[in-house]
């Protein structure tokens, strides 16, 4: 499940660190010696940065070789305690005997009316956020805020603020807020695509609504998705300890620069801290409140493909090197895609010079570039590389909330166990496909069969095969003569969504 103190191993570390000290000075002058060089090295090797470019720099990380305090006495000021609360209406309904008629014959129809008259309820909540601007803008996780009817923001001097909701985007689980003050304590924006795996990093926040905390952890991942967080993934994943709320807080880096909104941890049921957080990167969180604040909105760009990876035995058919790569699974018509020639099947493998590597990449990249702007893809057709530039329309709610390609497994798969028919108006209709389609619709897949573990099912129509038409019964027949003993390649239409399957017999 993944979900919106004290470190005991910290404490045993630094004990043993004191008991070598104490041993190496009661072992005497040499020992002394040899002991404190060995401390020194012992203490400082977890603390290495990149060599500083200023004096005063020098002397800050100098200074947190052994102590974070010079960090937290200048970050911890601007990080924030997000109280919200929403109205939540209540209409007797949880209190269903109260209509039973059992009892009304008893009491009358107007028994428990006053208890089922709606009542106002209120929900509280407890979050962080972080001031980023001075004349009191501060960013926030969305579900911290969202549907609240009012909040309160309390500084670590203790100063409560009413704020209001500039904007947000649940795409990105980003919130703006902003009170009414200035020349307020600010955390400055580092460039999160320079973190590294490894780096050290601090987490700063309100758990569990204790008052303001810092946890120190490294960088343990970048780019997490797949999480079915949020519609647009890229986190940051840290194991610095984050617990409930602290959402929306602040993951900073080593020269206390903001990296990252803390956003969610991922738990065993246990609802804490399990040394696995999420952060989103301050790169999109910056692009979506800029985006906010100008526009009370994000406009993302739109391009009109289903991008999909490619699997090993996709590479194998598409006859492609290796598995890097986009592949087109459907291409929208009329969309800003097929205006510029892409087709379905395409592989792109750079975009404005950018390797393009995954689904996830294409499609962050695409989102945070502005509609009207013209981007140039290299991509594959065929084992040809060609070049196309596509200009970008806005991506309309309508259009966020199309189809996306069935989550599969790419393992295994045969096509044996697999039963077709051809396509009529009556198997049409109830697909809710145009009477135009063309293809053998999959009728049963077998329990247990490579098909089934392929995600292959029932209503699935087949519209090609190994890159050649199937339109009916007679093409999938012929077809399948040629299949035994090689990796099948199959267009599967689903709900009016295309992707590519590969079929791989056992």
């Amino acid at each position: 499940m993944v979900r919106a103190a004290r470190n005991p191993y910290y404490e045993e570390q630094m004990g043993s660190r004191l008991r070598i000290v104490v041993y190496c000075v009661l072992a005497g002058g040499a020992g002394v010696l040899v002991g404190s060089r060995a401390w020194t090295s012992y203490f400082r090797a977890p603390a290495v940065v990149a060599a500083p470019a200023t004096t005063a720099t020098n002397a800050t990380t100098r200074a947190i070789q052994t102590s974070f305090a010079p960090i937290v006495d200048k970050d911890l000021p601007a990080v924030v305690n997000v109280s919200s609360s929403k109205v939540v209406r209540s209409n007797g309904n949880d209190m269903p005997f109260m209509m039973d008629p059992f009892f009304r014959q008893f009491f009358g129809d107007d028994f428990g009316r006053q208890l089922r008259t709606p009542r106002k309820q209120y929900e509280r909540g407890l979050g962080s956020g972080v001031i980023v601007r001075g004349d009191g803008y501060i960013l926030t996780n969305n579900h911290v805020i969202d549907g609240a009817t009012d909040i309160t923001v309390t500084l670590l001097d203790k100063r409560e603020f009413k704020a209001k909701v500039v904007g947000a985007d649940s795409k990105t689980d980003i919130g703006v807020l902003k009170v009414d003050a200035k020349d307020l304590p600010t955390l400055a924006f580092a460039d999160s695509s320079k973190v590294r795996v490894g780096d050290i990093a601090l987490a700063m926040g309100q758990p569990f609504g204790l008052g303001h905390s810092v946890t120190m952890g490294i960088i343990s991942a970048k780019g997490r998705n797949g999480l079915n967080i949020e519609g647009y993934q890229d986190f940051i994943q840290t194991d610095a300890a984050i617990n409930p709320g602290n959402s929306g807080g602040a993951l900073v880096d080593l020269q206390g620069n903001l990296i990252g909104i803390n956003t969610a941890i991922l738990t065993r049921g246990g609802g804490g801290n399990q040394g696995i957080g999420f952060a989103v990167p301050i790169n999109m969180a910056r692009s979506v409140m800029d985006q906010v604040i100008e526009h009370g909105k994000v406009i993302r760009g739109y391009m009109g493909v289903i991008p999909e990876d490619i699997s090993p035995a996709m590479a194998k058919s598409f006859r492609l090197t290796d598995t890097r790569g986009v592949l087109m699974g459907d291409v929208s018509a009329g969309s800003p895609a097929t205006q510029a020639g892409i087709q379905r099947g395409d592989v792109i493998t750079e975009m404005n010079g950018e390797r393009m590597d995954d689904s996830n990449q294409l499609r962050l990249k695409i989102s945070m570039t502005a509609p009207g702007t013209t981007v140039h893809f290299k991509l594959l057709r065929d084992g040809v590389e060609k070049t196309v530039a596509v200009k970008l329309t806005e991506l309309t709610s309508d259009q966020a909330r199309g189809r996306s390609p069935a989550r599969r497994d790419n393992g295994s798969n045969a096509l044996d166990g697999v039963s077709v028919q051809d396509l009529d108006y009556r198997i049409l209709r109830e697909l809710n496909l145009p009477a135009s389609t063309k293809g053998v619709v999959v009728t049963n897949v077998a329990d247990g069969s490579p098909a089934a573990e392929a995600g292959i099912r029932p209503g699935d129509v087949i519209q090609e095969m190994d890159r050649a038409r199937i339109a009916n019964l007679s093409d999938f027949e012929r077809a399948m003569r040629r299949a035994p003993g090689h990796t099948v390649l199959l267009l599967i239409n689903r709900g009016g969504s295309t992707s590519y399957v590969a079929v791989e017999p056992q």
